[in-house]
């Protein structure tokens, strides 16, 4: 009989993130990084939990399908609306959206990361910055989160602080504090 969602064993949330690890790691440590090498990499974690004998065969290739699923689905939207992880998941999950940002980032082409991220800086609103810019004293507003930071001087944008978004609009102490 094959188990449903519902019947899956106590420990295969803790399994899902060890796979979810151990695919991130190998792919930080690989020369090549393609969506067939993130499939392999999927696979040799099944085949290591199934030496760890703690889930059956069918909830590990069941957390496989899982895993192949969100990663689809998170590679999907981004690529698709240009948000972020955080509203993917509709709310903060801190490290672990971070996790999954670097393992996104992992597996993606770097020179068409850059390519994006260069197409994004000479398209983007006049009125809007990006982390990497440079930008004057004054009070910078984040768009995603809005959190506020203060530049008392000429200062090089870092990714907002609070949510690691890179897209700020220029605010004025009204707006802050009104």
């Amino acid at each position: 009989m094959n188990k449903t969602p519902k019947d899956l064993s106590p420990g295969a949330a803790k399994t899902y993130d060890r796979m979810l690890a151990r695919v991130e790691k190998r792919l930080a440590d690989a020369e090549l990084k393609t969506w067939e090498r993130l499939q392999e990499e999927i696979d040799e974690a099944v085949e290591f939990e199934e030496g760890v004998k703690e889930l059956t065969r069918e909830e590990l290739h069941l957390l496989a399908a899982y895993l192949r699923r969100d990663l689809s689905h998170l590679v999907r939207f981004v690529t698709e609306t240009g948000k972020g992880v955080r509203e993917w998941l509709s709310h903060d999950l801190g490290a672990f959206e971070q996790r999954l940002v670097d393992l996104l980032f992992s597996i993606a082409d770097r020179t068409q990361l850059d390519t994006l991220e260069l197409q994004q800086r000479l398209d983007h609103d006049a009125d809007s910055y990006i982390s990497g810019e440079i930008a004057t004293a004054g009070i910078l507003r984040c768009l995603n989160c809005g959190e506020t930071v203060q530049l008392s001087e000429t200062t090089l944008l870092e990714p907002c602080h609070a949510c690691h978004s890179k897209y700020f609009e220029r605010a004025t102490a009204e707006d802050v504090a009104g």
